[in-house]
C-alpha cells in the first residue's frame, strides 16, 4: 500500500487563520453552541460522525482527541461509524447522530435533507436552545471538515 497521496504538510495556513477576523467569529460561534446545554460528549460525537462521513481526517483525529478530554471511552469512539448498530449510544446520543447524518448527506437525499421522522426524534431530547447547538456544531464541523479536505490539512496538524 502506497503512502503517496498522504500529505504531511496543508497546502496552505488555514484560512480561518489567515483572516483572523473570520477565526473571531468562529470562535463565538463556539462559545455559544457550549453554552447550549447539550453535554459535550454528545457535540463531540457530532463533530466525528460528520468528520468521518466527509472523510476529514484532520478533524476525525481532532475529534478523537477531544471526546477523549471529555470522558469519551475508546469502545464508544470506535463504534461512532456504526452507532446504529453498536449497544453503546444513548437514545438521545443516537437523535443526534441521526441528526448529524442528516444534516450531512443533503447531496445524498431528493426531497428533505433532514426528514420529519429524525427532526421530530431529535426535538423529542433536545429543546430549542440544544437543537441551535447541535445544528451549529454540525455546520461548523461541515464547514471546517471542507476547509480541511480542500487544503489538505493533515491529521494531527498545528494551526499555530
Amino acid at each position: 500500500m502506497s503512502n503517496a497521496n498522504i500529505t504531511t504538510t496543508a497546502r496552505m495556513k488555514n484560512p480561518a487563520m489567515v483572516l483572523p477576523d473570520a477565526m473571531k467569529g468562529i470562535q463565538n460561534i463556539y462559545k455559544a453552541m457550549y453554552k447550549g446545554g447539550v453535554a459535550p460528549q454528545i457535540l463531540e460525537l457530532v463533530h466525528l460522525r460528520a468528520s468521518q462521513i466527509n472523510g476529514c481526517s484532520a478533524c476525525v483525529f481532532s475529534g478523537v482527541a477531544g471526546a477523549k478530554k471529555h470522558g469519551e471511552t475508546d469502545e464508544r469512539l470506535h463504534a461512532v461509524a456504526a452507532w446504529r448498530e453498536a449497544p453503546f449510544f444513548t437514545d438521545e446520543e443516537r437523535a443526534a447522530l441521526a441528526l448529524t447524518e442528516a444534516a450531512t448527506r443533503i447531496a445524498d437525499r431528493s426531497g428533505k435533507a433532514v426528514t420529519d421522522a429524525i427532526w421530530d426524534e431529535a426535538a423529542d431530547h433536545f429543546n430549542d436552545e440544544q437543537l441551535s447547538a447541535i445544528i451549529l456544531m454540525i455546520g461548523l464541523t461541515n464547514f471546517f471538515n471542507r476547509i480541511n479536505t480542500t487544503i489538505e490539512e493533515p491529521a494531527g496538524a498545528s494551526w499555530n
